[in-house]
């Protein structure tokens, strides 16, 4: 299979500058070969390893930064920035390289993974180069303080059969219309964003690969991201509910800035601290977007034939060094609740 121009350009700076960590991928690779699945007993429990989703050339100078701030945590193995637009010119991606390896070469490795396309189910891709079982999955303009991702590490290891996540969103279900929504709720969330979530690299596996007995279906599942070109946050919290019977877990953070997307805007408390980062947005949310999401929730239910979506009631938050469960509007439970079904 003829490997596209600009993999052979980058195979080339690689070859010219081989300090660079500058990895990339081909057309023809099987992330689902079972020869390549790393032996889940063998990896590191102890660390993360972060996967950037990268986009936008504009976005480099945040994703320098952001990048850097993860690769300079003890708690953090290696970053990898997983580049989706397969336009940007080999010149680009190398630059990226050298100068993410030289600003920060005391930390953590961090390497920029050129991708073969830009489907957005790319960022759920199991890498056999991933030593750790905890993976962060991140985008390029979500700035989380070091403290902040300590802990919701720390809750994650707690809960390593759920998601952990920063912004929380719901489905709901629209009775006048009889069908399943996208929203926000301030009490419950189903849903935690792809711009900063923890998750088993286990269910990298499960995402790409399907579970036994239903490849077909989650491969259509896939189809349907790759068609809305949105979407796979959500369909990462369908695989991870379908699986554990768990909803997703809400962390709060000390500090954390969306450059991408006003209308995530952190909310301050007195302190200073960040009440709620994940629920700001509730009267600013776009319609459009919000439809289009509401569709994919649709599409996934009538393919797995129930609603795997969960809903969880409780959020874990760090005050004063000390850990607490719960927020003055939540209701923390011992076990989520499994959503309504209706006919379709």
């Amino acid at each position: 299979m003829e490997v596209k121009p600009i993999f052979s350009l980058l195979y080339l700076f690689s070859l010219l500058f081989p300090t660079l960590s500058l990895r990339f991928l081909t057309s023809n690779s099987n992330p689902c070969d079972p020869k390549t699945l790393a032996n889940l007993q063998s990896l590191r429990h102890d660390q993360l390893t972060v996967l950037i989703n990268g986009y936008s050339e504009l976005r480099i100078p945040h994703l320098r930064a952001i990048a850097g701030a993860y690769a300079a945590s003890p708690f953090v193995a290696d970053v990898a920035v997983l580049w989706g637009n397969p336009s940007t010119p080999a010149e680009t991606l190398a630059a990226l390289s050298r100068n993410l390896s030289l600003l920060y070469s005391a930390g953590a490795p961090v390497t920029v993974v050129a991708q073969g396309s830009n489907s957005l189910n790319s960022r759920f891709l199991p890498r056999r180069w991933i030593r750790t079982r905890g993976v962060v999955i991140c985008d390029d303009d979500v700035e989380v303080d070091p403290k902040s991702v300590d802990f919701a590490f720390r809750i994650w290891q707690q809960n390593q059969d759920r998601l952990i996540g920063l912004f929380a969103r719901s489905h709901d279900l629209d009775l006048i219309r009889k069908e399943w929504i996208y929203t926000v709720h301030p009490d419950r969330y189903s849903i935690v964003l792809t711009k900063f979530m923890i998750l088993d690299v286990k269910y990298l596996h499960f995402y790409s690969c399907g579970v036994k007995g239903l490849e077909a279906k989650f491969g259509n599942l896939r189809d349907v991201v790759d068609n809305m070109h949105n979407c796979e946050d959500i369909l990462m919290n369908f695989v991870v509910a379908d699986i554990s019977g768990w909803g997703p877990l809400l962390v709060g953070a000390e500090r954390v800035r969306d450059r991408g997307d006003p209308r995530n805007e952190a909310v301050e408390g007195e302190g200073g601290e960040v009440v709620d980062p994940g629920l700001s947005g509730v009267k600013r949310s776009g319609g459009n977007h919000r439809k289009r999401r509401g569709q994919c929730i649709r599409e996934f239910h009538k393919i797995l034939e129930r609603m795997s979506l969960r809903y969880s009631y409780g959020k874990d938050f760090q005050q004063e060094g000390r850990k607490k469960q719960g927020h003055a509007r939540y209701k923390v439970i011992s076990r989520d609740l499994h959503c309504l079904t209706f006919d379709h």
